[in-house]
C-alpha cells in the first residue's frame, strides 16, 4: 500500500506564482508514474501534467509554457518514497481547481495497474 499525500496549496491573485507538492511512500517493488490532476466546481477531473521515472513529461495545453513538473524517487527492494512538485507560474483564474496527485504502476506486468490518490490539495487564483 502507498500513501500519497499533497500540500502546498493556497490563494494567489492572476499572474502570481504557486508550488505545490505530493509524497508518496510505502511498502512497494513497483515502478511509478506521477501525475497532477485538477478538478474544478462542477466540472470533470481533468489532466494537467504527468512525468515517468525516466523523468520524461507530458502536459495539457492548457498548461504548457506555465507549469513544470518534477520529481525525485528513493527505493529499495521493498519500500519507495517518491517527491513531485508542480511549479505553476502566470496562473490565471480558470487555474482555480483542486488538485489532485495521481500515482500509477508502470510496470504493469509484473505489479498489475494500480493506482492511488491524494486527498488534494486546494488552488485559488483571484482575478
Amino acid at each position: 500500500q502507498v500513501r500519497v499525500v499533497e500540500s502546498g496549496g493556497g490563494s494567489v491573485q492572476a499572474g502570481g506564482s504557486l508550488r505545490i507538492s505530493c509524497i508518496a511512500r510505502g511498502y512497494s517493488n513497483c515502478q511509478y508514474e506521477m501525475s497532477w490532476y485538477r478538478q474544478a466546481p462542477g466540472t470533470e477531473r481533468e489532466f494537467v501534467a504527468t512525468i515517468d521515472n525516466t523523468a520524461t513529461t507530458n502536459y495539457a495545453d492548457s498548461v504548457k509554457g506555465r507549469m513544470t513538473i518534477s520529481r525525485d524517487s528513493a527505493q529499495n527492494m521493498v519500500y519507495v518514497q517518491m517527491n513531485m512538485t508542480l511549479q505553476m507560474n502566470s496562473l490565471i483564474p480558470e487555474d482555480t481547481a483542486m488538485y489532485y496527485c495521481r500515482i500509477r504502476t508502470l510496470n504493469r506486468r509484473q505489479c498489475g495497474d494500480i493506482t492511488y490518490w491524494g486527498q488534494g490539495t486546494q488552488v485559488t487564483v483571484s482575478s
